[in-house]
């Protein structure tokens, strides 16, 4: 009998194991063909997952936008492989963590790939005083039950993609129908209505999406997934996406023709015309870029030909994605990106003039996920963009107002040319060779408290100064411990610590010509015993000074 157990133990163990092998094999041809939710469901039979396998499956749950499952699974990940592990799980791991809302956690494995300072917190408070623009907006009506997105202004209509064309072929990504262009009537309330497909010379079995049009509306310039796949550097055929341009003729789109620069090796997409036609805009991992989608710029010419792909450089793309750009009739470009600092996933980005800058539009339409496809008509402060922040992508319709930014009032200091809080009295004085504050500097110091409450967003760095007299490390220890009790004051007071900081400078900064031990009185020395409040964060402003009058005491005993 015990045998029986034992080989029936031993073909248990078999089977499981062959299971095994069976699920972790069907899981890796389904992630090779970019059939994500396969993928999961095969991974998630794997009971001993190993890193490839965790790997993937991480990533069937990121691009498929269940993020939730893609965080928990990353997270396995770095608990059983850190140190082991690529920085582009880090990268999808973090912004998986920001989708469900963990910033501080998505901030230590940012700060680890990027070599920077994420801090989400100080980048949400400071934003929501700097960008000029609130949003208010609604999901379109009549797009829920589809994955719709890629709006387009199309004459008195508009245009946009959509996979419910039921009789297209199913995407294995997404297991939803291949994407097809559609125009739409829309009302001011955000409901679409006389839904048309565009005719077969435009849609086809392959992904069509991403249209622009000329400003009479009969030229439009939209991309299409390529018929045939190639492999890529990881050996994965991959079907890249062209562009394509078309000609509105007696009322049918013809003339159909890929732009010269499209390719089998590499995708270009996401075209935006400009408002003169003499440009196009759009996104492409082609070689020579700054690593994943970045952004390009290509002049359109009169006679049909076109210019060179020009990259938009350094102020817009990242070694991350760039894509959906979209040029206003005011020369604004707008795009998605998830390489500059955000919410989470792609968010929605402003550059204009030589696009050096690039500012991240706000809270009021970001969220932690992808958040892309905006288009605006700027003189009517109306809009739209898409977001699979409900799961699908939606569409959603915007009205733009301007953000209220309250500015801390200041007034301009005449000796140092300098904005400076307005504050009744303004003496600290410090006990000899002390740097405890003294009972006669508490009401400036509750002027400052108060004035941090009145405008929270405020943050202070504290700076002390010495004057010449004492040696120059004994001055910059003392300035330094002067700050410090100044910030323990406010924190005492009620202001949180990280909206303060502190530095002393010794005597390095004078505000006259006593930086000799002797040579000059009291009262001129006095004026170099000082301490600035420098503001940040006062709407657009740049920094703001607030120097008190000098304490009265020597620095050091001669």
């Amino acid at each position: 009998m015990k045998k029986l157990y034992s080989t029936l133990l031993i073909i248990s163990i078999s089977i499981t194991a062959f299971a095994q092998k069976s699920d972790i094999r069907d899981g890796n041809k389904f992630f090779a063909q970019a059939a994500y939710i396969d993928a999961a469901d095969a991974y998630e039979n794997v009971n001993d997952k190993s890193q490839e396998v965790l790997q993937n499956l991480g990533d069937s749950y990121f691009y498929t936008n269940q993020m939730q499952n893609a965080a928990e699974v990353y997270e396995l990940l770095f608990l059983r492989h850190s140190g082991n592990i690529e920085p582009e799980y880090q990268f999808k791991y973090a912004h998986a963590l920001m989708a469900v809302g963990n910033y501080v956690k998505a901030d230590e494995y940012m700060n680890q790939v990027t070599g920077e300072n994420w801090n989400h917190e100080e980048f949400a408070d400071e934003l929501d005083t700097l960008v000029p623009h609130k949003f208010k907006y609604d999901q379109v009506m009549n797009n829920q039950s589809s994955s719709d997105f890629g709006i387009a202004f199309y004459g008195d209509r508009v245009a946009f993609a959509s996979t419910r064309n039921q009789e297209r072929p199913i995407y294995p990504w997404n297991k939803l129908p291949t994407l097809d262009l559609y125009s739409a009537a829309m009302n001011d309330e955000g409901e679409m209505s006389d839904i048309v497909l565009f005719s077969d010379a435009i849609n086809t079995d392959q992904h069509e999406s991403s249209a622009t049009f000329s400003q009479d509306g009969n030229v439009m310039f939209f991309d299409r997934t390529n018929a045939d796949r190639v492999k890529n550097e990881e050996d994965v055929r991959i079907a890249h996406i062209s562009l394509y341009r078309a000609e509105k003729v007696d009322g049918e789109w013809t003339n159909i023709e890929k732009l010269p620069f499209s390719s089998e090796e590499y995708s270009v997409e996401h075209p935006s015309l400009s408002a003169d036609g003499s440009k196009l805009y759009f996104a492409s991992d082609m070689p020579g870029g700054s690593g994943s989608f970045d952004l390009y710029v290509v002049d359109v010419n009169e006679d049909g030909t076109y210019g060179s792909p020009q990259n938009l450089g350094p102020g817009v793309n990242t070694a991350h994605r760039e894509q959906f750009p979209f040029i206003s009739e005011e020369d604004i470009l707008y795009f998605a990106s998830d390489g500059h600092q955000g919410f989470g996933n792609l968010d929605i980005y402003r550059t204009e003039g030589d696009f050096s800058e690039t500012e991240n539009l706000g809270a009021s339409i970001n969220s932690g996920h992808d958040d892309f496809a905006f288009v605006i008509k700027e003189g009517d402060e109306e809009g739209f963009f898409a977001s699979n922040r409900r799961g699908t992508d939606n569409l959603y319709q915007f009205v733009r107002e301007e953000n209220e930014i309250i500015e801390a009032p200041t007034v301009t200091d005449e000796t140092s040319g300098q904005d400076i809080i307005p504050i009744d009295g303004s003496k600290i004085y410090f006990d000899f060779d002390k740097s405890t504050i003294k009972p006669e500097s508490e009401p400036v110091l509750d002027s400052v408290v108060t004035y941090m409450n009145d405008y929270p967003k405020i943050k202070v760095k504290v700076e002390s100064h010495a004057d010449a007299r004492g040696t120059d490390q004994y001055n910059m220890d003392l300035s330094e411990r002067r700050a410090a009790s100044t910030v323990d004051y406010l924190v005492e007071h009620g202001i949180d610590r990280s909206r303060l900081t502190s530095e002393g400078f010794g005597e390095s900064r004078p505000v006259n010509d006593c930086t000799e031990p002797t040579g000059c009185t009291s009262e001129q020395y006095a004026k170099n015993r000082r301490s600035t409040f420098v503001v940040s964060n006062n709407g657009n402003s740049t920094n703001r000074d607030m120097e008190e009058n000098p304490e009265m005491e020597n620095e050091e005993e001669n």
